[in-house]
């Protein structure tokens, strides 16, 4: 049965429970789920358990690495550019990590067969958590090994996914697939621009990674927002706009394709401001006034105003060079993608665990650091341009504090079974 509260069922439908025998024979990719399923260990019970966990100590352990490292503290492995290295691991170390639970984990309710459980998750966890070593640590690995070991991910976790999506025909939920896959070929030019096969790919791979990561956000946004604050608050005024949902995710699209694929960045600008107004105007009945004392509810809309103010940040360096273009990045970054993915993992870990969906204080404590994150690194330096280092340091530090709170929210909830005694 669905839940009114997340908006995504909290456990997937159950088939009927055949014999131990054949049970024990069904596939762990793609079977559908069973009431009658054996108990697994309960990290390895759903993908949100391991991969939010892993999310999260990542988010703690990997800006204070950065911060030593802009202070000439830590050396990261030598495959990219420090620069370029702080940019691939929030991206594709935090933010795909993000995406592989939620999507293992809402993909088997959508469809009622199961992604990934036990142990072939946890080998799905071990193959992250390489990628995240060789791109950190100096192993003395060629580099081609290197990209090897972190491009492996995310075809795995597109596998994971497709296989229920494809024998279900779950025609809606196809693109899902593509917008991983389009992730890893931005990975896949970034390494080829490191192995020298690509000269000077790497920033329109980032820039395809970060638009396709807020392509689905603006796409799964529109599905569950409108939602969760009508059900939350009880305003049943609250809804969607599919029209202008459709038009933002359109012209999201046309801006990530011209940021891969052409060479002004005024083209890709123009789209951006054209962009940030359709997602700002489709977000005008979404109750986000109705939300403030809703913590679950006002981190998630705060989440999409960045989206809308980093878009018109990227229009405005992109089209006057009135901003910085990495102010507008920092906007969609630490703003749109942290504060989303903080809301969605706390939002998500409380309903698939069987819990009530109401913030603890701990959870509420982290959404205000992340939100003053965001504000001290974007708004920081367009106030006070001489502030920009110690805006990058403030930031930094709030960010970690604030998954490490989030951290210390979930660890009780991922390493216990539901407490509605139901599997997952």
């Amino acid at each position: 049965m669905a839940s009114r509260s997340t908006g995504l069922p909290v456990t997937a439908a159950p088939s009927p429970a055949g014999p131990a025998s054949s049970a024990n024979k069904r596939r762990l990719v793609g079977e559908a789920p069973s009431a009658a399923a054996p108990r697994r260990t309960p990290i390895v019970a759903k993908g949100f358990r391991l991969f939010f966990l892993l999310a999260g100590v990542h988010a703690v352990l990997f800006l204070p690495a950065w911060l030593l490292t802009l202070s000439a503290r830590f050396a990261p492995a030598r495959h990219l550019d420090a620069m370029t290295w702080h940019a691939h691991e929030m991206l594709f170390g935090f933010t795909s990590a993000v995406i592989a639970g939620f999507l293992l984990t809402s993909v088997s309710n959508w469809t009622s067969r199961e992604t990934l459980v036990g142990a072939p998750l946890g080998a799905l966890g071990v193959v992250w958590v390489a990628g995240r070593i060789v791109m950190t640590l100096p192993t003395g690995l060629p580099s081609w090994a290197v990209a090897a070991i972190d491009l492996a991910f995310l075809p795995l976790v597109a596998l994971a996914i497709g296989r229920p999506i494809l024998a279900t025909k779950n025609t809606r939920n196809f693109g899902m697939v593509g917008l991983v896959l389009a992730m890893w070929l931005g990975n896949l030019a970034l390494h080829a621009d490191a192995l020298g096969l690509l000269p000077g790919a790497r920033g329109r791979a980032l820039s395809l990674a970060i638009d396709g990561i807020i392509l689905m956000i603006i796409v799964m946004a529109a599905r569950v927002f409108p939602m969760f604050t009508r059900n939350a608050t009880g305003v049943s005024t609250i809804a969607g706009n599919p029209r202008l949902d459709r038009a933002a995710v359109a012209a999201m699209l046309a801006t990530t394709l011209a940021d891969a694929a052409v060479s002004d960045a005024r083209a890709g600008g123009a789209l951006a401001a054209v962009t940030a107004a359709l997602v700002a105007a489709r977000a005008w009945g979404w109750g986000a006034r109705h939300a403030a004392r809703v913590p679950l509810l006002w981190i998630l809309h705060v989440g999409h105003a960045w989206i809308v103010i980093g878009l018109a940040l990227r229009a405005a360096s992109s089209l006057g060079g009135l901003v910085s273009p990495v102010l507008a990045t920092h906007a969609l970054t630490v703003g749109a993608i942290g504060c989303l993915t903080l809301g969605m993992m706390s939002r998500v870990s409380l309903g698939h665990t069987g819990r009530m969906i109401i913030a603890t204080p701990t959870m509420t404590t982290s959404f205000v650091l992340l939100t003053l994150a965001a504000l001290v690194r974007v708004v920081t330096p367009i106030v006070r341009e001489s502030a920009y280092r110690t805006s990058v340091y403030v930031a930094g530090t709030l960010w970690a504090a604030a998954f490490g709170l989030f951290v210390v929210a979930i660890v009780p909830l991922v390493f216990t079974p539901r407490v509605d005694g139901k599997p997952g």
